[in-house]
């Protein structure tokens, strides 16, 4: 019996998890277990309880992600797994920025089952694989930069804390959602201001916004 790959789906949509399930299910040479997240919540949790993954699939417009900030995280708190972003922005400005992010390879959501299936083969097999466009763009400003190693600081907790405040809910409710103390979640706030060194909820929700898409694509 040869190696099985261990590969993680992270995309909000049942039909596109559906047929990227049936691209890598038939179309690699090793024996493949595919486990789907559909938010960045259930994928936080599926990195956590194991580390051995031989690839993470991510579609960059997910619940709980500002655009690369979910890229930015994975790579931050696991940067033993490779991410290959999967989207349907298809612009040199996207590819270009989920390469300086650290991710492994894009795959355009218009590509055929067979450049799926290439794709992921390059990666798996520890190489990249990148659309001929994704040297356009130029590279991240000091600013993206910055802000990019002050995201991967945050643990996956502090992580879900800050996305809750963007989303503008208060103390109260995000200790509500996460079943914690109120207490916690004003100490996991704290801490969250401390690394992106900022000062109020609004600043935070700033700093967590430089990672959108329109801004890479500008």
């Amino acid at each position: 019996m040869g190696e099985t790959y261990e590969i993680l789906i992270a995309d909000d949509h049942p039909l596109f998890r559906s047929a990227l399930r049936q691209a890598l299910s038939t179309g690699l040479d090793a024996a493949t277990t595919l486990t789907e997240a559909g938010s960045i919540s259930e994928l936080q949790t599926l990195l956590d309880q194991r580390s051995d993954w031989d690839l993470v699939l991510l579609d960059l417009n997910m619940p709980g992600a500002y655009g690369f900030s979910g890229l930015v995280l994975i790579r931050g708190q696991y940067p033993q797994v490779p991410v290959v972003v999967i989207s349907a922005l298809e612009e040199p400005a996207v590819y270009q920025r989920a390469r300086d992010f650290g991710a492994s390879g894009f795959i355009p959501k218009s590509s055929s089952l067979e450049g799926i299936q290439l794709a992921v083969r390059e990666v798996l097999d520890g190489g990249v694989s990148w659309p001929n466009e994704a040297d356009a763009a130029g590279p991240l400003s000091d600013d993206e930069q910055e802000i990019s190693a002050q995201l991967a600081s945050l643990t996956p907790q502090q992580f879900r804390v800050l996305t809750m405040v963007c989303d503008g809910l208060l103390n109260k409710q995000i200790a509500y959602e996460l079943s914690v103390s109120e207490a916690t979640v004003k100490a996991h706030v704290t801490a969250i201001f401390r690394k992106l060194g900022v000062r109020t909820r609004t600043q935070a929700a700033l700093a967590l916004q430089h990672m959108e898409l329109a801004r890479a694509v500008h």
